[in-house]
């Protein structure tokens, strides 16, 4: 006799969730199994897995031929989340479960002993089952807090396939999903905690209201990383949109600490010798999150920057231009959103001492090397940095004193309101004036005059200044007036933002 069993999930192609039917199809013939439809190896041996769980939960699996499809068959599936989908498609066939399942998402794996685990990516899966308009899924008990941060879904936890049998025969009461909870605030390095640096400072306060990028350069021991470690604790919460992105990105990495929605930026520090799949994504099969995702919305640091491979820099001027990652692959091609704020570090030098007057730390590099060293960061990337400033030594006097600068909270403050008046100006879909498109920024609403852009136009003419260059400055023009209060920039700002890309002697 033929049966038919039909449920849903969701398959992940980089963050974005594509609907799935799982059919399973008993059949007369010989007692074998196939999975169909683009499976990778872990969807595949979803029939093992499937087989011991039934078994294991007081089933007798079909002595028959049985065809599980994954449709549509041309979108490639991988992962674990598809085991409990098709133990219900299978349960479906066997007259176990009624049709209604057909109508309901399963996202989950199973263990041999019938139990039903987490896996990453619940988040994301649930998120498109959503968009395709499936409002009940059933969920690992363990992740049901998880998938109930997407709203107008009604989540299902359940610890065991009998569980999810019994939930859909109506004889197990749902178990109520947890409601959202957001993480809590981790503690956060002070920026009171510095010592002196006021242009370091100053650049750091800037670039938090804008959303703009950094790079730091400066010797050894002169507070670059202490600068860059403070960034985050001086950003706004993530709104709703920001937050909920954030969240599925690190489900869908593995790196998600509980059940909770991330309301504060990330910080993501990639050691220098990360390979590129590490930093913007990739890996076998499908891609995955690399640590330009997981940024997203929040900050991306790279210390001791001229030390990263090439490669690894070079494949980040897509995502400082775009605000995504798109990983080509054999089998497919996925979008990740990888938006952050790019913070770069380097020494002058490799032995980080060139331009010392310390007798004791003159110098050991050839000039050559000291050309080299720096040239490692291509014009292009820095191109795309918005600002650039040296980070002198501390003087004996500043150092030796107790740290007397602002603390993070007070700079909080004026980075909120910054960030207030440009989203009040700008409006739609800008957060920040680092986002602000080119034709609204040269428009003749708020074009500034020609005589406030003698200092950009002048460095255009002499080819110091790129048309990109030209634009990130009047964008970072913009944040200064939004610090100060003002309706629009002037001949102050602009020569402020000139001073602040230059410093580090690359325009």
């Amino acid at each position: 006799m033929t049966r038919l069993g039909r449920t849903v999930c969701a398959a992940l192609v980089g963050l974005e969730g594509h609907l799935v039917s799982v059919e399973a199809h008993v059949s007369p013939g010989l007692v074998h199994w196939v999975v169909v439809g683009l499976p990778d190896a872990g969807v595949l041996e979803a029939r093992d897995r499937v087989r011991s769980a039934l078994v294991a939960s007081g089933w007798t699996p079909p002595q028959a031929r049985l065809t599980v499809n994954l449709s549509p068959a041309g979108l490639p599936k991988s992962g674990t989340t598809f085991d409990l989908a098709v133990a219900v498609a299978v349960l479906a066939a066997m007259g176990e479960v009624p049709e209604g399942v057909a109508r309901v998402g399963h996202v989950g794996e199973l263990g041999l002993d019938g139990s039903v685990r987490a896996a990453p990516g619940v988040l994301p899966a649930v998120l498109g089952l959503r968009r395709a308009g499936v409002r009940d899924v059933v969920v690992p008990a363990a992740a049901a807090g998880e998938a109930a941060l997407v709203p107008g879904v009604r989540v299902h936890g359940v610890a065991t396939l009998r569980e999810a049998a019994l939930l859909h025969r109506g004889g197990l009461p749902a178990r109520r999903a947890p409601e959202p909870v957001t993480a809590p605030s981790a503690s956060q390095p002070d920026l009171r905690d510095v010592v002196g640096q006021p242009v370091g400072r100053r650049a750091l306060e800037v670039c938090a209201a804008g959303g703009h990028h950094l790079f730091l350069l400066g010797p050894p021991g002169s507070g670059k990383t202490m600068l860059a470690s403070r960034l985050p604790g001086i950003l706004p919460d993530l709104d709703d949109e920001d937050a909920l992105t954030a969240t599925a990105v690190h489900s869908l990495a593995g790196t998600l600490p509980g059940p909770v929605l991330l309301r504060r930026p990330p910080f993501e520090d990639p050691h220098h010798t990360a390979s590129v799949a590490a930093v913007v994504g990739g890996g076998s099969g499908l891609p995955r999150p690399g640590a330009a995702s997981r940024a997203h919305a929040g900050v991306l640091f790279l210390d001791e920057s001229p030390e990263f491979r090439k490669g690894v820099l070079d494949a980040l001027r897509q995502p400082l231009e775009q605000g995504v990652v798109e990983v080509q692959r054999a089998r497919g091609s996925a979008r990740l959103p990888a938006r952050f704020q790019l913070v770069l570090a380097a020494n002058p030098c490799p032995c980080g001492h060139a331009g010392s007057t310390v007798r004791d730390l003159r110098c050991t590099c050839t000039p050559q090397t000291r050309r080299g060293y720096l040239s490692r960061l291509s014009g292009p990337l820095l191109d795309r940095i918005d600002v650039q400033v040296d980070v002198p030594p501390v003087a004996v006097g500043r150092w030796a004193a107790a740290a007397d600068g602002e603390g993070s909270d007070v700079v909080a403050r004026r980075v909120r309101g910054a960030r207030a008046a440009a989203v009040g100006r700008w409006g739609g879909a800008v957060r920040s004036n680092s986002q602000i498109p080119s034709p609204v920024l040269r428009s003749a609403r708020y074009r500034p005059s020609r005589a406030v852009l003698a200092p950009l136009l002048a460095g255009v003419e002499r080819g110091s200044l790129t048309a990109r260059g030209f634009d990130r400055l009047l964008r970072v023009a913009w944040t200064l007036t939004d610090l100060a209060g003002r309706d629009r920039p002037g001949e102050d700002e602009v020569a402020e933002a000139l001073t602040l890309r230059t410093t580090a002697g690359a325009a």
